[in-house]
């Protein structure tokens, strides 16, 4: 793994000189890798020569130090499976090589967007993700990013910082890997009990109850999920909304055409995220 800005610098610029017509993949991860990351560094395989993949443990995205602490490392293990896939560079910096000022550093702002959904309950979050992402977008200058279409927010923000910052870097997506009950293949997923795991496969239960109401309306899409929920306490639910996939906003009753059905809930302590395309009307 390479550890500091000037090792990564060296690597790529010696793997350019290598093949200059090379198309450079980037997929930014904070590490305990799982199949959905393994799927992503596939997509990236396809798209690009090289592929990148960066492990940071982002401060700027938890709530504290304690927060930050508590995240699972897995650092032997996150190599030996990027090794496995044939990835070419792994930069995993510490937290003081990416944000030298620590939390008093120069920081992209979300904007209003960033305080909805995930950013409702940490404001902070999505500002701590862009910031960190637009570094890692200086320094690798990718071609191509890949991202899981679990967190929309993030992919939705990430486009219109490249939008807005005018990076010249193309997104691609990959569909939500699921284990056999439903669930987004996560790394809380693997720390649950069997009873909370079985309260958690409510939550893509109630995404598929959406689905299949939302040709009666937005009241009707929500109304059914939320009927799926009832009568499990271990689910507390943060939100339960649907957007306009163009600009993330909630959308009104009585409006047709595609839509995203946001969902997040802790379970035994818990946080998941999920989501769902529906069409409505």
């Amino acid at each position: 793994m390479i550890r500091t800005i000037a090792g990564l610098r060296t690597r790529l610029a010696d793997a350019r000189a290598a093949a200059p017509e090379a198309r450079v993949a980037l997929i930014s991860t904070i590490g305990s890798l799982h199949d959905g990351h393994i799927d992503l560094v596939h997509r990236a395989k396809e798209l690009a020569d090289i592929v990148v993949v960066s492990i940071f443990v982002n401060p700027l995205r938890f709530a504290g130090a304690a927060e930050w602490e508590a995240y699972p490392r897995t650092p032997e293990d996150d190599e030996r499976l990027l090794d496995s896939l044939g990835v070419d560079v792994v930069f995993a910096p510490e937290a003081a090589e990416l944000l030298p000022q620590g939390s008093n550093s120069t920081k992209i702002s979300a904007g209003d967007l960033g305080l909805r959904y995930e950013g409702r309950t940490r404001p902070f979050y999505f500002d701590g993700l862009l910031t960190v992402e637009a570094k890692l977008f200086q320094l690798v200058d990718p071609d191509v990013v890949v991202y899981g279409l679990r967190d929309r927010q993030r992919i939705f923000l990430v486009r219109r910082m490249i939008r807005d910052l005018f990076f010249d870097i193309d997104v691609a997506t990959v569909e939500t890997v699921r284990d056999d009950r439903g669930l987004p293949i996560s790394t809380r997923v693997g720390m649950l009990e069997p009873q909370d795991l079985a309260a958690a496969a409510k939550l893509p239960a109630a995404l598929d109850a959406a689905a299949s109401n939302a040709d009666r309306g937005i009241d009707a899409c929500i109304a059914a999920a939320q009927s799926s929920l009832m009568g499990e306490p271990r689910i507390r639910l943060e939100y339960l909304s649907v957007v306009d996939p163009a600009t993330f906003l909630p959308l009104d009753e009585g409006v047709s055409g595609p839509a995203l059905v946001l969902i997040a809930a802790s379970v035994a302590g818990h946080r998941f995220i999920d989501n769902a395309e529906v069409y409505l009307g």
